[in-house]
């Protein structure tokens, strides 16, 4: 099993949520890119376990190694290897899962899949907690496209029935997106904030959990980027966004209310704006054709309910044969979409900056990076 992506920039990660530790290869990265740790620290805690009552009660503190890419604290334009401890497990609270698999989570075809030798515990290499190593390269990608004036931000769309403000897609400012990422909430909309707590505190009460929608924007890119069919930038941003687990679906611009338009509802008119061109609207989401026109490029993504939860469910015992019942015990998010947003971005800017180098070439990013 390959748990890598990215053409240029290529990202793999490794390691279980109950292994020693779990981590990442970067290779691709420009040298001279001296690393900002204390960004990267902040950047990262967003995603923690352990911080407030609608996230796991498992506390990590996630702190990253560098072993290797590095020297003098810049790049060396070798692999970088980042590692990071697994500190606060309890194994024992999966006894039986491989025998009785949970709902909705990856045991059993994990178990088909490698002949019952599938780490178990925690959710083994599927569990969201692969996404730490993940937020780590993103937070560097992040660092080489500020050089760039590129930002990358999100916020939680909707959980349940309460929903946020949603971004203007022509006009997302990156002092928006900065307010947003301050906030240990993050909305756009503070009483949407509070309803959606609301949301996930009775599904908590209620032994359950919840989903929701997280919409992800990129502002300031330069048309040109991506390419026609199967290389296009909505291909590579949903091929990395489908590597975060729980996610169940995208949409880009419009999305699937675009099915229901007309093409003189759905077509945005260019026009001159400030000595560039613009569209009036944004329907398109920032790319056409695969490739991006220089409107912001904004998406959405569903993620389902956490899938462990105590609720009685129907089960199966793969050695019996027989029908079983299930209740799960230990420490799980009732919700996982607060600590999902930063990962959103990791992805993103990954995606945009694979393509830019691409696109301008490695040498030409690292001469940006270096000034």
């Amino acid at each position: 099993m390959n748990s890598e992506f990215g053409e240029r920039i290529k990202v793999s990660i490794f390691g279980q949520s109950h292994s020693q530790a779990i981590g990442a290869v970067i290779t691709g990265l420009p040298a001279g890119l001296k690393l900002d740790t204390d960004y990267i620290d902040s950047f990262m805690k967003r995603r923690a376990p352990g911080r407030n009552i609608y996230s796991t009660q498992r506390k990590e503190p996630d702190k990253p190694s560098v072993v290797s890419g590095l020297a003098g604290g810049y790049t060396t334009g070798d692999p970088l290897c980042v590692v990071i401890k697994n500190t606060n497990t309890i194994s024992s609270d999966y006894t039986g899962f491989k025998d009785t698999p949970r709902p909705s989570h990856s045991d059993y075809p994990l178990f088909v899949k490698t002949g019952g030798y599938n780490d178990i515990r925690g959710g083994g290499h599927s569990s969201g907690r692969l996404t730490a190593p993940l937020c780590f390269a993103g937070a560097i990608a992040l660092q080489i496209l500020k050089k760039f004036g590129i930002e990358v931000g999100a916020h939680i769309y909707s959980i349940g029935g309460a929903e946020d403000t949603p971004f203007d897609m022509t006009d997302i400012s990156p002092e928006l997106l900065a307010k947003v990422k301050e906030k240990d909430f993050p909305t756009i909309s503070d009483d949407a904030g509070k309803l959606m707590r609301v949301e996930i505190e009775k599904a908590r009460l209620e032994l359950d959990s919840i989903g929701g929608i997280i919409e992800c924007a990129a502002v300031n890119l330069p048309a040109g980027l991506g390419s026609p069919m199967f290389d296009g930038v909505e291909n590579k941003i949903a091929a990395a966004v489908f590597g975060i687990p729980a996610v169940r679906g995208i949409e880009f611009g419009a999305g699937f209310k675009a099915s229901k338009m007309r093409g003189s509802e759905h077509n945005d008119p260019y026009f001159i704006k400030d000595g560039k061109i613009a569209t009036k609207t944004n329907n398109h989401g920032g790319a056409i054709g695969g490739i991006t026109t220089g409107m912001p490029l904004v998406f959405r993504a569903a993620i389902k309910p956490t899938p462990s939860i105590s609720k009685e469910q129907d089960t199966v015992s793969i050695s019996e044969m027989e029908n079983k019942k299930l209740a799960i015990k230990g420490r799980h998010d009732p919700c996982i979409v607060p600590r999902a947003v930063p990962v959103f971005e990791a992805v993103t800017a990954l995606a945009i900056l694979d393509l830019m180098i691409n696109e301008y070439g490695c040498r030409s990013i690292g001469d940006k990076v270096r000034e």
